[in-house]
């Protein structure tokens, strides 16, 4: 079956996602997090996008950028492959380092923007590496402190009309949701082709604040559909799946979402 095409931003700006193949972790020390910053310069100055937010973790790299030229495709293949070659040569090893599809979110609205910056950028503390102020591969520290390779205008003039406001807002912002380690973010989801009946699961309970998805079964149907509407686009979940996991037939949720 062939692959489908990526959807195009209307800001030209994406979340990415790149991932050991086989979740292997893709940084063992500190040259080689130094290599992969590298050749982010590298291929910023060749494809000309803008680098809004990153954090490097062990096994895969988040990437918020503007793609002003519309090369994402090339500028992120051109990465892979210059980082892939080093590394197979460094560790004497063959075949692909990387997933060989990469992630992509399409960003369409500052509030979203926003959000997906603060989950960026928490993701060591989240995942219970070291605090997000101390991290030393993400963007968090250019933001609060000296910029060296990303773009910060675009993100401070969300938070605030003069730097030093927006610096503190930001500041302010990132704090928040930092305890919530034990919820998986909707984000996460978002970046996932396809889902397990599992990770669905989890997901539609958070996006329809339930306890348990099928409580949808106890609702009037009015209140059910409404419910089911809110999945109807939803990236990574099929009808199938919804019934299978509401108990509903197949039929109702059709229905539901025309």
């Amino acid at each position: 079956m062939p692959r489908m095409a990526r959807q195009k931003s209307s800001t030209k700006v994406y979340h990415v996602i790149l991932r050991g193949n086989a979740k292997q972790d893709i940084f063992l020390e500190k040259q080689d997090y130094n290599k992969f910053m590298k050749e982010i310069r590298n291929t910023k100055e060749k494809y000309q996008y803008e680098l809004y937010a990153y954090c490097l973790m062990t096994n895969h790299v988040h990437l918020i950028l503007y793609d002003k030229t519309d090369n994402l495709s090339k500028a992120l293949q051109s990465l892979t492959i210059a980082y892939s070659s080093y590394w197979n040569k460094k560790y004497e090893r063959v075949g692909h380092l990387f997933q060989d599809r990469f992630l992509s979110k399409k960003v369409e609205n500052e509030s979203y923007l926003k959000t997906l910056c603060r989950y960026v950028h928490q993701n060591p503390y989240k995942s219970g590496i070291e605090q997000m102020e101390e991290y030393t591969w993400s963007s968090y520290q250019e933001y609060v402190k000296e910029t060296k390779i990303i773009s910060t205008r675009q993100i401070l003039v969300l938070f605030g009309n003069n730097n030093e406001e927006a610096i503190d807002n930001f500041v302010t912002f990132h704090a928040v949701n930092k305890e919530k380690k034990d919820i998986k973010e909707i984000i996460e989801y978002e970046m996932m082709e396809k889902l397990s009946d599992e990770q669905a699961r989890q997901y539609m309970e958070q996006i329809l604040v339930l306890e348990n998805i099928q409580e949808i079964n106890q609702y009037t149907i009015e209140k059910r559909n409404s419910y089911l509407k809110k999945l109807k686009n939803v990236k990574g979940i099929t009808k199938v799946q919804i019934a299978r996991l509401t108990g509903l037939s197949r039929k109702i949720v059709e229905r539901a979402m025309k």
